[in-house]
């Protein structure tokens, strides 16, 4: 069956920097196009990141652009995320998502603290 599994979350100091990995099996992975969304406390879930199957066209948050970087590994069936200048804000469980078959993985908490 289809399986994501996110790692790499954990807390850091503001201004530092996590990449998150979604590891996927169960169905072909290449030919899909990801997302990452987050939930912080509180609020709804929202899209953080996707990128098409060819890693051709990647879309981001207007609140993560420019410090937020979406990428895959189509040969290790991979998705990542790589976090810079971390904020308080982007405090949130990640997670991963496959739309076309609507697919979330359990997520992975990233805390930025002080």
């Amino acid at each position: 069956q289809v399986q994501l599994v996110e790692s790499g979350g954990g807390l850091v100091q503001p201004g530092e920097s996590l990449r998150l990995s979604c590891a996927a099996s169960g169905f072909t992975f290449g030919s899909a196009t990801m997302t990452w969304y987050r939930q912080a406390p509180g609020k709804e879930r929202e899209l953080v990141a996707q990128i098409t199957s060819a890693g051709g066209s990647r879309n981001y948050a207007d609140s993560v652009k420019g410090r937020f970087t979406i990428s895959r590994d189509n040969l290790k069936n991979t998705l990542h995320l790589q976090m810079n200048s971390l904020k308080p804000e982007d405090t949130a469980v990640y997670y991963c998502f496959l739309p076309g078959r609507k697919v979330w993985g359990q997520g992975t908490l990233v805390t930025v603290s002080s």
